[in-house]
C-alpha cells in the first residue's frame, strides 16, 4: 500500500524556464558532438566547452529532486521514489539503446574498421545491458573507445545520475543544510584539484569503467548535483524578466568560449571549467527557478524544449557515430562541405527525440503510472 500511496503522488508544477534551459543545452550538446567530429584537438573545438553541459544537467537534477521529494518523505517510501525515478528515466534509455544497436553497422568506417565484424548475437547482448545501464567492462567493448556504454555513450551519465538519486534516498536527503553544505564544499573542492591538475586541462571523461573514468565521473556528479539539492533547499527567489533569453544566452557564451591558456598553461582551462560549474551554473538555474516565460510563445518555446531535452540527448549520438565515421572517411572534408550531413545529422535528431516523446515515451510512462497505481 506504501508504495501504491507514493506513486499516485501528485506532480509539483514545474520551473518551465529550467525546463526550456534543459533543453537548450540538449541542442547544444547535439551541436557540440556534430562539430567535435571536425576537430583536430580540444584546443581547435567549436562549442569548445561543450561537455560541460553534462555538468549542467546534474545540477538541474539536484535542484529539481530537492524541490519535488525533499517534502514529501512522509507519504513516499524509498521504493516509491525509485519506482518514479525508473518510469521516468528508464523508458527512454532502453529506447536510446534500440536505436544504438539499429545503427550500430552503419558506423563501420575507418574510424572503427571492426564494427562490422562484431558478431549479432554479441550485439544484441550488449543490447540488453544496456538496458540495465550496468556499464560493461573495457574487455567486452564492440566499437574501440572503451565506453561503458558502448550503443549510446551519454548512457554513462544517467548511470552516475542513478548513482545520485540512490545516494539521495539513502542518506543524503537526511542530512541537514549544514551537513549538506559541508558535503558540496568538499566535492567543490576536489571538482576544482582535479580540473587544475589533470593532464587534459578539462572535465571530459567518465564513460569507462575503470578507475580513473570512474574517479572523473564521480567527481563531475558529486558537486553539481548535491549543490543543486542545496540550492532548492537554501534559496530565496525573486522574479527576473527574461530570464530565459538571458540564461540561454549566457549557456551559449559559456559554451563556446575558446580554449583557456593553451597547450602550455592546461590548469587555467581547468580553472575555468571548475569555477564555471562551482559558480555560474548555479546562478543560471537560480535565475531560471525565479523567471517566467513570458507570454505564449515563450511558453511554448519552454515547453518544447523541455519536453526533448531528456529524449534528444538520450537517443543522438547513435546519429553521431554515423556522421563521425563519415567524416572519417572522407579526410579533409571541412565543415561547409559538410554542412547538408550535418544538418540532416542535427535534424534527425531533433525529429527522432520528438517522434519518440510523442510515439513511445509518454505513452509508456502513463502506462507504467496508472499500473503503479492500482
Amino acid at each position: 500500500m506504501a508504495v501504491m500511496k507514493s506513486n499516485a503522488l501528485p506532480s509539483k508544477p514545474h520551473y518551465p524556464v529550467l525546463d526550456g534551459l534543459r533543453g537548450v543545452a540538449a541542442i547544444l550538446v547535439v551541436a557540440f558532438h556534430i562539430l567535435e567530429a571536425h576537430s583536430t584537438s580540444h584546443l581547435t573545438q567549436l562549442i569548445n566547452h561543450g561537455y560541460l553541459a553534462v555538468d549542467f544537467f546534474f545540477l538541474l537534477s539536484g535542484f529539481v529532486i530537492g524541490y519535488a521529494y525533499d517534502d514529501r518523505w512522509s507519504s513516499l517510501t524509498i521504493g516509491g521514489f525509485f519506482k518514479r525515478r525508473l518510469i521516468r528515466l528508464q523508458p527512454m534509455v532502453v529506447m536510446g539503446m534500440i536505436i544504438g544497436a539499429v545503427c550500430f553497422y552503419f558506423q563501420d568506417s575507418s574510424l572503427w574498421p571492426a564494427i562490422h565484424t562484431v558478431p549479432l548475437w554479441k550485439l544484441l547482448l550488449i543490447m540488453l545491458i544496456g538496458f540495465t545501464l550496468i556499464p560493461i567492462p573495457i574487455s567486452m567493448d564492440i566499437r574501440g573507445w572503451q565506453e561503458m556504454h558502448p550503443l549510446d555513450g551519454p548512457g554513462w551519465s544517467l548511470f552516475f545520475e542513478y548513482i545520485a538519486n540512490i545516494l539521495y534516498a539513502l542518506f543524503i536527503r537526511k542530512f541537514s543544510r549544514f551537513a549538506l553544505s559541508v558535503l558540496v564544499i568538499l566535492a567543490g573542492a576536489a571538482l576544482i584539484q582535479y580540473a587544475v591538475t589533470c593532464e587534459s586541462g578539462d572535465l571530459t571523461g567518465g564513460w569507462s569503467l575503470d578507475a580513473l573514468q570512474l574517479r572523473i565521473g564521480f567527481t563531475r556528479m558529486m558537486y553539481p548535483f548535491f549543490a543543486g539539492l542545496l540550492l532548492s533547499r537554501t534559496a530565496k527567489f525573486t522574479r527576473i524578466r527574461h530570464s530565459f533569453i538571458w540564461c540561454s544566452l549566457l549557456l551559449l557564451v559559456i559554451f563556446s568560449v575558446p580554449r583557456i591558456g593553451g597547450p602550455d598553461h592546461f590548469w587555467a582551462n581547468g580553472l575555468y571549467e571548475s569555477l564555471t560549474v562551482l559558480l555560474v551554473f548555479p546562478l543560471i538555474v537560480y535565475m531560471g527557478a525565479g523567471g517566467e516565460a513570458m507570454g505564449k510563445t515563450a511558453s511554448r518555446v519552454c515547453k518544447f524544449f523541455g519536453d526533448i531535452s531528456y529524449p534528444i540527448y538520450i537517443t543522438h549520438y547513435p546519429l553521431i557515430y554515423i556522421y563521425t565515421g563519415w567524416v572519417s572517411d572522407h579526410r579533409g572534408v571541412t565543415l561547409a562541405g559538410a554542412l547538408p550531413y550535418a544538418l540532416a545529422t542535427f535534424s534527425g535528431a531533433v525529429i527522432i527525440a520528438y517522434a519518440c516523446l510523442k510515439l513511445y515515451d509518454e505513452p509508456v510512462r502513463r502506462w507504467l503510472q496508472k499500473r503503479g497505481t492500482r
